[in-house]
C-alpha cells in the first residue's frame, strides 16, 4: 500500500509554519495567558454595529456566503472613491498574498523582500517554488531604494514592502514611497502591504492611483477594526488584476457572518476614530514601561510597539522567555539586528499593567542569565 505522490516542489519544503499561535503555546505550558499581548490583535474588539451584524448574520449560516463579496466591495469602493473592479476581498491579507503569488510566481521566479518583514509572504512563494532575495533594513526601517535596486539586479516579478511595518512598526510617508517607485523595474509588482495605515499618521498612505499597474495594495479588518478572527482582507489595484483574482481565489471563502462584520465596521466611522484614540494612548503607556526598565520604545505607526532591549537577539529572547513564564505573551523579530527587541501589541489597560509586573522581573532573569 503506498501514500499519497507529492510533488517535487511539495517534498522539498521545510515542515514549518510561519507563526506558532498563542493557543498553541498556551496547550504547550498547561494555562492560558495573562496578557495576550504578541499577536497584534485588537483586544479592544469590533464595532458594537459590527457584533450586532454577525450576530445577526449566523442565523443565516445555512446558506453560503456571497461568492461575490459584492455588498462590502460596493462599500469598500465608495469608502476609496474608486470602482468595486479595483477591489477582492480575501480571507485576510494572509490570503490575498497566497493567490497573488499563485497568479504570478513559478518555480524560479525571482522575489525580493526585506530580511526580517513579514514572513507569510515568504511562506507563499516558497510553497510555490518561488526564490527570494533579501535586503536588510536601514536605521529600523525597511529601505525601498534597496529593494527596487534588488529587483532590478535579480530581476524580480514581486517587490513586497509593508507601510507601516511589521515587526518594526516604523513607516514612511506615502510620498517617499511613490517617489522611490521610478527606481523599480519595468515588470515588477510592488505588492504594498497596508495592513496598519489606519493606525499612522496623515501622509502615511502612497498618493497613488488604485489604476496604477505598478502596485497592488493590501488592506485589512484584522487590526484596527478588530476582527481579525473573522478573516476578511482585501486589495487594490487595476480592474485587469483584481479580475484575474477570480481565476485562483476561493469563491466562499468569506463567510456570510464576515461579510456582514466587516461591511458594518467599515460604516462605524465613531468606532473607529475612538480604537485610534485608544491604540495612540495604548503605544504611549507600552512606551512609559519601557522608559521606566531603562529600555528604549521605537517610534511606531501600528498598533504595537517594538521594544529595543538594548543587547542582542540572545538577550531579547531571554527577556521574552522570562515574560512568558510570567504568563505574558509577546513576539519579538527574528533576524538580526532587530531581533534585539522584543514586540509589544497594543492592550487593555489591565492588559499593560501586567506586562508593567512582569517586565523588571524578566529584565532581572535574563541579566542573571549572562552575569
Amino acid at each position: 500500500m503506498t501514500g499519497p505522490r507529492y510533488t517535487s516542489l511539495a517534498q522539498s519544503l521545510p515542515s514549518t509554519v510561519p507563526f506558532v499561535g498563542p493557543e498553541t503555546q498556551e496547550r504547550q505550558r498547561g494555562a492560558p495567558f495573562v496578557a495576550r499581548l504578541g499577536a497584534n490583535e485588537s483586544v479592544f474588539g469590533p464595532s458594537p454595529h459590527a457584533i450586532e451584524a454577525m450576530a445577526q448574520a449566523a442565523s443565516q449560516s445555512w446558506m453560503y456566503g456571497d461568492p461575490e463579496n459584492y455588498d462590502l466591495r460596493h462599500a469598500l469602493a465608495d469608502h476609496h472613491g474608486v470602482s468595486r473592479d479595483n477591489i477582492v476581498v480575501g480571507e485576510g491579507i494572509d490570503g490575498l498574498l497566497g493567490y497573488l503569488v499563485r497568479l504570478i510566481v513559478g518555480p524560479g521566479d525571482t522575489v525580493v523582500t526585506s530580511d526580517g518583514a513579514y514572513p507569510t509572504f515568504n511562506y507563499h512563494v516558497a510553497g510555490f517554488g518561488g526564490v527570494l532575495h533579501k535586503v536588510p533594513y536601514s536605521g529600523d526601517h525597511e529601505d525601498p531604494s534597496a529593494l527596487f535596486a534588488k529587483a532590478a539586479e535579480v530581476g524580480a516579478k514581486l517587490v513586497y514592502l509593508a507601510n507601516p511595518d511589521n515587526p518594526m512598526g516604523s513607516w514612511h510617508s506615502g510620498a517617499d514611497i511613490v517617489a522611490a517607485m521610478d527606481a523599480l523595474p519595468e515588470g515588477c509588482l510592488l505588492v504594498l502591504d497596508e495592513a496598519y495605515v489606519e493606525c499612522a499618521p496623515d501622509g502615511t498612505a502612497a498618493p497613488l492611483s488604485v489604476d496604477d499597474p505598478r502596485v497592488i495594495r493590501m488592506r485589512t479588518f484584522s487590526k484596527v477594526y478588530g476582527m481579525a478572527g473573522a478573516r476578511v482582507g482585501y486589495a487594490l489595484s487595476t480592474p485587469e488584476l483584481i479580475a484575474a483574482f477570480n481565476k485562483v481565489r476561493n469563491h466562499f471563502g468569506i463567510n456570510r457572518a464576515a461579510q456582514a462584520g466587516a461591511l458594518a465596521a467599515l460604516q462605524d466611522g465613531t468606532w473607529l476614530e475612538h480604537i485610534q484614540a485608544q491604540i495612540a494612548e495604548a503605544r504611549e503607556r507600552i512606551g512609559t514601561i519601557a522608559r521606566a526598565n531603562g529600555l528604549e520604545p521605537l517610534p511606531s505607526a501600528t498598533n504595537f510597539v517594538a521594544i529595543d532591549c538594548g543587547q542582542d537577539g540572545i538577550f531579547a529572547n531571554a527577556v521574552l522567555d522570562a515574560l512568558v513564564a510570567q504568563e505574558i505573551f509577546v513576539r519579538m523579530p527574528f533576524a538580526a539586528p532587530q531581533n534585539r527587541c522584543i514586540r509589544v501589541s497594543c492592550g487593555e489597560a489591565s492588559d499593560l499593567d501586567a506586562f508593567a509586573t512582569a517586565l523588571p522581573k524578566a529584565l532581572a532573569t535574563a541579566r542573571a542569565r549572562f552575569e
